[in-house]
């Protein structure tokens, strides 16, 4: 798979309702961190992710966690 383009060096965090999120794992979206389809075209795909409540998540920015969507604090060493 090829490298996603850096969205920022920073995790977007956002109180999220529960509910079906599907994360950008391109970097291409206009609507970070979230798909907005840009990848269409290219190896990418969305990450489908389920909340079962609310809460405060760190959606990876940098795009090159290792824990999925979410930040594992990668974006420090890019």
């Amino acid at each position: 798979m090829g490298k996603p383009t850096i969205a920022q060096k920073a995790p977007f965090v956002l109180e999220s309702e529960a509910g079906t999120y599907h994360f950008c794992t391109c970097g291409k979206s206009s609507k970070q961190p979230f798909c907005d389809g840009s990848h269409k075209g290219s190896e990418f795909v969305p990450i489908k992710t389920e909340l079962k409540e609310f809460k405060k998540i760190a959606w990876c920015g940098c795009k090159h966690s290792k824990n999925g969507a979410f930040c594992d604090g990668t974006h420090r060493n890019l």
